[in-house]
């Protein structure tokens, strides 16, 4: 139910040493993997993928109960709703990852490598942005006007789009930029991203493959961090959550590979999903209202939508978007198999 009050969120008050650790944690969880697969360069077995991605996401839900149970049922499900909304933003990205490999003809043992540092750098911008964004809720509260209605842009930009027919990745201007400053090689030199060949210093096609990664995973944080926003006001849950999706990215490239062309209505579901988001950024704003053309200055009292409504409509959209797809996939295969058994006739 939609109530028209507002509930205080309870503060999460962190002490110094707890932002530190977890920082750290997360830096020798992703130190261990480069230097671990620098030195391996492989394709992951499915046994690898699935026993990574277990690990990650029960490491998640793990801190979801923790924090269940040291701070409450409103923040944990804070988390689990952002948690539940980076993993499904990030979902998007990877048909996007799966283009720039296949762009840059990246040899299947050297993806891993690429994706696990295009995700640091991405990790590390998503970081800056968590950054501004929480200080720009924390100085004006119009803020979330803005937020609310970029994300409802988005949505509608993105219901219209459907499905993407691009068979190819398309650099952007940054990388365009870096090829013409750089002097590079075609050929790839294992996991480097600079050789040196005739004693002049090359990029290799490694060095712009993760700026590819790195660079366009920023711009979908340009949906995911104002949609997060919208779930909660803790920093620290905007971080958290976007590490253990960004994290557990890599192993779903691997086994999602296939999987995302039957994801056929992902596009629609994310639209819905940034569209809910974004109206509950609107109330939110409408309710802490301090603009002076709007009411008067004064708070305007609209129904706001608490968490546990926000949580369940995300598994809602998501299970509708993922059921809905596999079906469509599977008729349509069907479809197609009884066409060619006619023509065969």
């Amino acid at each position: 139910m939609i109530s028209t009050l507002t509930t205080a969120t309870p503060a999460l008050n962190l002490p110094t040493w707890a932002w530190w650790l977890t920082i750290g944690v997360a830096i020798a969880v992703l130190t261990f993997d480069v230097i671990w697969i620098a030195r391996n360069p492989h394709r992951p077995s499915t046994k690898e993928l699935w026993l990574a991605l277990s690990l990650y996401i029960g490491a998640a839900i793990a801190f979801g109960i923790v924090m269940w149970i040291t701070e409450g049922g409103q923040l944990a499900g804070e988390f689990f709703a952002g948690w539940l909304t980076e993993y499904s933003l990030s979902v998007d990205n990877l048909f996007i990852f799966l283009l720039i490999m296949a762009k840059f003809a990246v040899p299947e043992r050297y993806q891993q490598y690429a994706l696990m540092i295009g995700i640091i750098i991405a990790i590390v911008l998503r970081g800056f942005f968590i950054w501004v964004g929480a200080a720009a809720i924390n100085n004006f509260s119009w803020v979330f006007y803005i937020f609310g209605a970029f994300l409802i842009y988005t949505a509608i930009k993105l219901a219209r789009e459907g499905e993407s027919d691009d068979e190819e990745f398309e650099e952007n201007a940054f990388m365009k930029a870096m090829e013409r400053v750089f002097p590079a090689t075609n050929q790839f030199h294992g996991t480097k991203s600079f050789i040196k060949e005739n004693g002049k210093r090359l990029a290799t096609p490694m060095f712009f493959v993760i700026l590819a990664l790195g660079t366009t995973d920023l711009l979908f944080a340009l949906d995911s961090i104002p949609a997060i926003y919208g779930l909660t006001r803790e920093p620290y849950i905007v971080l958290v959550a976007n590490l253990f999706a960004l994290m557990g990215l890599r192993q779903l490239y691997f086994l999602l590979g296939g999987l995302l062309q039957k994801l056929v209505y992902l596009s629609i579901g994310l639209s819905v999903l940034l569209a809910f988001i974004g109206v509950k950024l609107l109330l939110h704003a409408l309710h802490e209202n301090e603009l002076p053309f709007i009411n008067g200055g004064e708070h305007v009292n609209v129904p706001e939508i608490p968490i546990a409504v926000s949580l369940g409509a995300i598994v809602v959209i998501l299970g509708v978007t993922t059921i809905a797809s596999l079906w469509k996939s599977k008729r349509d295969a069907k479809a197609m198999v009884a066409g060619s058994d006619s023509t065969s006739d």
